[in-house]
């Protein structure tokens, strides 16, 4: 499993393993309702909606955790595998066009390999794109450059590596989603380093990089100084944008605004909005102080008013374990949905969505047509249509019903 836990290799799921044998065994006794079900107040009961379906477009990947398009490119998809492929797909087709870079060395497997990509800005120009990986004990943070010669294939010789984060200990939480801001900077999503609650306290360390959103110059792998300077460049880690973050598996930009879908430890799964311009700027999303709206580390007075608490979080209820954060919707084939927020949850297989509208989550919609086992991510194209990923190989287009 991706970017989130594994039900049977994760030291840290117990309460998971607790919901499997509940299930098979039957046994619905109070005692063990508290470590099968959450807080029921927090469930997200939204109303439903057939109005979307998934096209499939492709089905045929090795574990797909990623979908994206350069910017101006209408035609092509672009799907990174984790264990070290990037593929070119036709976007009306899904057929695919070529391999455009295969890595060599990738570790891959339960939270790690090839897990992020982002396309400069200016990429026709450039043909500049970023990937982040995580393995033999450090996530990267690299750039490539396109073929001068064949726009299907990249340069695998073009690697320089912007940024490396030790991460030795633990194989999961390794963040893994790269996405360029409204300032030009690159944003990158580090998960705390792994192990259960987060042993060594790492997401509220500003010395350290793990458990935050690093803002960088894409050119140099320094601080990114557009617009603003990162907060913390006199007082902790010169790339640190937010800290108190778990894994933050999938983030995504909307015009100024940021939203995460960071992956909670056995009780909550929460999306994190921070409105523009310089959204999340120094913020402190309370992890491992608190897990969404509770308090983790310490059970008691963790929040002195200077963390950040999510705007919309679930249980675990209903088989739910991992949130997979998404994208505002911006196409134009289903305009009734327009400024749409969705997500999913990996295990639970669900799909919801909200409106972000005065500092609340409104109009909370549950997607059945959408539902689907074990998604891995979002993508979006060129035209702002949405895609999702599953860990068995499909790519399905969100289209109207």
């Amino acid at each position: 499993m991706i970017g989130y836990r594994s039900f049977f290799t994760q030291v840290e799921d117990l309460p998971m393993r607790q919901i499997v044998v509940c299930m098979i065994l039957g046994i619905w006794v109070v005692g063990l309702l508290a470590a099968c079900n959450g807080d029921s107040e927090t469930q997200d009961t939204a109303p439903t909606s057939t109005t979307l379906k998934l096209q499939t477009i492709a089905s045929n990947l090795t574990s797909p955790v990623f979908l994206t398009a350069p910017r101006g490119d209408a035609n092509r998809l672009f799907v990174v595998e984790q264990g070290g492929t990037i593929k070119v797909l036709d976007r009306t087709t899904g057929n695919m066009l070529s391999t455009f870079l295969t890595l060599t060395g990738i570790v891959s497997g339960g939270e790690q390999g090839l897990l992020g990509l982002a396309f400069d800005p200016n990429y026709t120009a450039n043909g500049r794109f970023y990937i982040h990986t995580n393995a033999n004990g450090a996530i990267t943070v690299a750039r490539f450059v396109v073929s001068s010669t064949d726009a299907n294939v990249a340069e695998p010789a073009s690697q320089v590596i912007l940024v490396t984060i030790p991460h030795p200990t633990f194989a999961n939480h390794n963040g893994g989603m790269l996405a360029f801001g409204p300032d030009g900077c690159l944003y990158a999503g580090i998960g705390d380093g792994g192990g259960s609650g987060d042993p060594n306290n790492n997401a509220q360390n500003l010395a350290s990089r793990l458990g935050k959103l690093l803002r960088i110059d894409p050119t140099t792998g320094a601080a990114c100084s557009s617009g603003t300077l990162n907060p913390f460049v006199l007082s902790g880690d010169q790339l640190i944008w937010s800290y108190g973050l778990r894994n933050p598996w999938r983030f995504s930009f909307d015009g100024d605004d940021l939203y995460i879908g960071d992956v909670g430890q056995d009780a909550r799964e929460e999306i994190d909005v921070s409105a523009g311009p310089n959204a999340g700027r120094g913020l402190n999303y309370g992890w491992r102080l608190m897990e969404g709206s509770l308090c983790f580390n310490p059970t008691t007075n963790c929040n002195n008013g200077a963390l950040t608490l999510p705007i919309l979080e679930y249980t675990h209820d209903n088989g739910a374990c991992s949130v997979t954060g998404g994208y505002v919707y911006r196409g134009q084939a289903a305009p009734t949905i327009q400024g749409t927020y969705f997500y999913a949850d990996f295990c639970g297989g669900f799909v919801r969505s909200f409106r972000f509208h005065n500092g609340s989550a409104l109009e909370r919609t549950e997607w059945p047509l959408l539902a689907t086992p074990s998604i891995t991510s979002f993508g979006q194209d060129d035209s702002g249509e949405l895609y999702i990923l599953t860990k068995s190989g499909k790519v399905f287009r969100i289209i109207p019903n």
